[in-house]
């Protein structure tokens, strides 16, 4: 009894620190690698696409211009910029920005602010200085695509199996084509993939026909039904581009797009030829603790049309000509028509997908653009084809400065002309069938990274006045977000209460409520109903359970044996079955060195690196399931034997079955979560 009561804390605070472990790491670790981007305030910042929160204090309202609605005076622009970007950057820690504002066919406004190289003191330059603007590569790769469409080379609607050739190969089971219009419209239902989609030195990177053969994501929905963006859909389109043009990518955007719009300082080539990288804007990340810039390493990226582009605010702004002026050397008007209309949404009165550009509505103005977010990077351009205008904006930070200065400038000079339409009294419909737990479809499925799911799990539920509250995953380590509250318009139509942004629900084939589209501000998404067996809180509970039991058969063996070792005792087991306890601490001891090594691997090796591919001592962690299933099935013979045997005792007998249920629910979460095996 007395060495019981010596043992038991050891045992007790052991389990804790396992738990706490598994807990820590697994949660807070491993997902900050995903783009993503959940509005969340991480140590790390997303790799690639998700765009970054908005500051927690809002920005004071601005007042519209003497002259709306409109834009016209140069002097009065650059006034109302100037002190923008003055109070703003250093709230947003951002060190170097560049805009471009194109009117009525002309360039109306470039500039720069701050600095290119903080190190070094460059200030930006809107005619020289390079950034990386992520994803609106993909809007240049859509443009190059529409130019083959043009020309007759292809059909934006026809399946686009027959001109893939042999080397790249999609696997879409559903009857639906994949089209070059649906990967433009990204509703072709190719699901996400983040693991090795970069390399970190140039020799590394992989071409695109190679990488693309090994890492195409799946389909995993039918085609032409749900928005889901995927970087590889469109690194896919630029293959194809390759393919039927018979000339490289970045040779073909340089003879048809930059070339003919004098973009000089543009480039998708990696690393960027000598002649722009000595104007290469240094991507930087702030560092709170430190309170100060680290320079963020150059991401040599696998899937170059989709996130590649190294360019200027000039380059830029002779780009968003090209896509309003009826003179474009690049593409015809009826054809700048075609792209810039919406081609796919969800519900009739929700924003859509254009080709390459997805629509939004500003104080009641249809505008059409793409944003970019890359490590180090974040940029935005918007369209307004109605009013010959356009938009751009980047800096050298992962920051939100880009949608204020959108934001702000809309509401100087083209402010709303009414105040939003209060909801209609809505008070007996009923919100029950709405509410749920919802997850965005938008995450990896066929990978490890499919953890990152865990971060997109939203809660809707009943809140005050006939309303529904979205409340956005915080999980135990993340910054609360503020919830976002609906109001019902029309069900299954509801109205953001406080943005006015419209969200719509969705019914299966059952007529369930089953998906809830555009559920955050400004943004196209697709969120699905999730049953109660997937949520992350019914796995942790299990998981819970699990280490509980796993700790108590490795107490048995090998834990309680070494301790009396230690203790200057025999190396050995009280028990009547030895060999099915051994079996069982072994089994137990290796989950639980899983449950505790992988996601600490990943932790000390950076989650965000995972973007290079998966490190050798996380894929040997991975090593340990596969062992254990092994294991797994001697235990549950030995389980069943000893319901047989009358030498067992009772409480050995639920002791041991314990360990046994325990290793099969096991192995379930790690198959759900893409644990078992390579899947990487």
């Amino acid at each position: 009894m007395k060495r019981q009561r010596q043992i038991l804390p050891i045992i007790k605070k052991l389990g804790a620190f396992c738990f706490g472990i598994v807990l820590f790491l697994g949660l807070s670790g491993a997902p900050m690698f995903a783009a993503n981007s959940f509005d969340l305030e991480l140590p790390q910042v997303p790799v690639l696409d998700r765009q970054p929160p908005d500051e927690a204090t809002p920005i004071a309202p601005t007042e519209p211009a003497s002259n709306v609605p409109g834009l016209g005076d140069r002097a009065e622009f650059m006034a109302f910029a100037d002190d923008f970007f003055e109070e703003e950057m250093p709230k947003s820690h951002v060190p170097g920005v560049a805009i471009a504002i194109v009117k009525d066919g002309e360039i109306f406004y470039t500039q720069g602010y701050g600095y290119a190289n903080l190190e070094q003191n460059i200030p930006v330059d809107a005619d020289k200085t390079v950034f990386r603007v992520a994803s609106l590569s993909k809007t240049v790769t859509a443009t190059a695509t529409m130019q083959l469409h043009e020309r007759g080379l292809i059909d934006v609607n026809e399946d686009i199996t027959p001109y893939l050739g042999e080397q790249v190969k999609i696997n879409n089971p559903f009857p639906e084509p994949v089209t070059f219009a649906r990967m433009m419209m990204h509703n072709d239902g190719t699901t996400k993939r983040m693991i090795g989609l970069a390399a970190n030195t140039p020799e590394k990177m992989q071409p695109l026909g190679e990488y693309l053969s090994q890492n195409m994501p799946a389909i995993a929905r039918p085609p032409g039904t749900f928005y889901s963006y995927s970087n590889h859909s469109i690194a896919l389109l630029g293959y194809l581009v390759q393919e039927i043009s018979d000339t490289p990518f970045v040779e073909y955007i340089e003879e048809n797009i930059f070339d003919p719009l004098e973009m000089s300082r543009s480039s998708f080539r990696q690393p960027l030829p000598p002649s722009l990288s000595d104007d290469f804007a240094t991507g930087y990340q702030w560092n709170k603790r430190q309170n100060e810039f680290k320079p963020v390493p150059f991401l040599y990226l696998n899937i170059a049309p989709a996130a590649a582009l190294g360019t200027t605010a000039t380059d830029m702004a002779r780009f968003m000509q090209a896509h309003l002026r009826d003179d474009s050397a690049i593409l015809q008007p009826e054809t700048q028509k075609l792209m810039h209309e919406t081609h796919f949404r969800h519900h009739p009165r929700l924003p859509g997908s254009a080709y390459g550009l997805r629509e939004n509505t500003i104080n009641g103005i249809r505008v059409v653009g793409h944003f970019g977010s890359l490590r180090g990077y974040s940029s935005t351009l918007t369209l307004v084809p109605d009013r010959d205008l356009g938009i751009f904006v980047v800096s050298n930070s992962f920051s939100g400065i880009h949608n204020k200065f959108t934001k702000q400038f809309f509401d100087r000079y083209f402010p709303a002309n009414n105040a939003p339409t209060p909801p209609e009294d809505l008070s007996g419909v009923d919100l029950d069938p709405y509410t749920g737990v919802y997850r965005d479809m938008e995450y990896p499925r066929n990978t490890i990274a499919k953890l990152t799911g865990v971060f997109q799990e939203t809660r809707i539920t009943k809140g005050e006045d006939n309303t529904l509250e979205v409340k956005r995953p915080s999980l135990l380590f993340a910054q609360a977000v503020k919830p976002i509250v609906l109001n019902p318009v029309d069900p299954p139509l509801f109205q953001n209460a406080e943005t006015s942004d419209l969200t719509a629900f969705d019914f299966n084939e059952n007529n369930k409520v089953a998906y809830v589209y555009n559920l955050i501000p400004s943004r196209i998404d697709a969120y699905e109903r999730i049953p109660w067996y997937s949520l992350i809180w019914t796995h942790l509970i299990l998981l819970i359970v699990c280490i509980g039991v796993f700790v108590s058969a490795a107490y048995v063996y090998p834990l309680k044996p070494l301790w009396r070792r230690l203790r200057g005792k025999p190396f050995q087991m009280r028990r009547s079955h030895p060999w099915p306890w051994r079996l069982a601490g072994i089994a137990s001891l290796l989950n639980l060195i899983f449950l505790i090594g992988l996601p600490l691997s990943i932790w000390l090796y950076t989650p965000w690196k995972l973007a290079y591919g998966v490190p050798p001592v996380a894929i040997a962690f991975l090593v340990i399931p596969l062992i254990t299933i092994a294991l797994s099935l001697g235990i549950l013979l030995y389980g069943v034997l000893a319901w047989i045997s009358p030498q067992w005792s009772w409480g050995d007998r639920i002791h041991y079955s314990s360990v046994g249920l325990a290793a099969i629910a096991f192995i379930a979460i790690a198959s759900y979560w893409n644990l078992l095996g390579f899947k990487f």
